[in-house]
């Protein structure tokens, strides 16, 4: 599939007011120690996208995570993402240094197929596509929205020995989600990146992104 339309250059009026906004989170956040530098500029990128200070301690780390990121993006790994909106909110500039593709599924033909066939959702049989064509193996996945689209991928680690790069396990909501968000910080042998309870979003999976990319390209914020 392709990647996302062009995205419009930074104007310095707008990366001025970024770093404003950078400035002021670094002033009301509190203690952050409990970060280290490269997963604080992960969670500073949620506050700054969400404006909720939470973030700071509801958001976990497998200690391989920021590594394993950093290095699958280097390498140009495939990029896996459960809806459309994580897919358009990637930028291009960041895409394309690390010559990273997006894959989203879930308006395929044959998903859709194998969901009402099998009585499953759209995200399970998208997971279940990208692990069959080999994108999930060594690549970086990102949940943003279906609880059970991580609880697929938790389910192929255990079960069928999928080995992602690094899961982004942060799906919204109330029904399974903070559940799926559980399940998948217990999971030692993936890296992952989560947030405790129901908070999360497709917005947020892309300030995850967004962080991580910058790292990988030395530039963090």
């Amino acid at each position: 599939m392709p990647n996302t339309p062009p995205s419009p250059p930074i104007v310095p009026a707008g990366a001025a007011i970024e770093s404003a906004s950078f400035r002021v989170i670094e002033e009301r956040a509190g203690d952050h120690s409990h970060y280290d530098p490269q997963q604080w500029n992960v969670v500073r990128r949620l506050i700054h996208t969400s404006g909720d200070f939470d973030f700071n301690g509801i958001t976990h780390f497998h200690p391989e995570a920021i590594l394993a990121a950093t290095s699958a993006f280097l390498r140009g790994a495939p990029l896996v993402v459960d809806v459309e909106m994580i897919r358009a909110g990637v930028t291009q500039r960041r895409l394309e240094p690390l010559g990273v593709t997006v894959y989203q599924f879930n308006a395929d033909p044959q998903v859709i197929a194998l969901a009402k066939k099998e009585a499953t959702t759209r995200t399970v049989q998208a997971v279940r596509t990208a692990w069959r064509q080999g994108l999930l193996e060594g690549g970086v996945a990102a949940v943003g929205n279906a609880p059970t689209a991580l609880l697929e991928m938790i389910r192929l680690i255990k079960e069928e020995n999928l080995r992602p790069a690094l899961i982004i396990g942060v799906p919204v909501g109330f029904i399974s989600a903070a559940e799926s968000k559980e399940a998948l910080m217990k999971v030692d042998e993936v890296p992952w990146i989560s947030i405790q309870g129901s908070k999360g979003g497709s917005t947020l999976a892309v300030a995850t992104l967004h962080a991580l990319m910058d790292i990988a390209l030395g530039k963090p914020h």
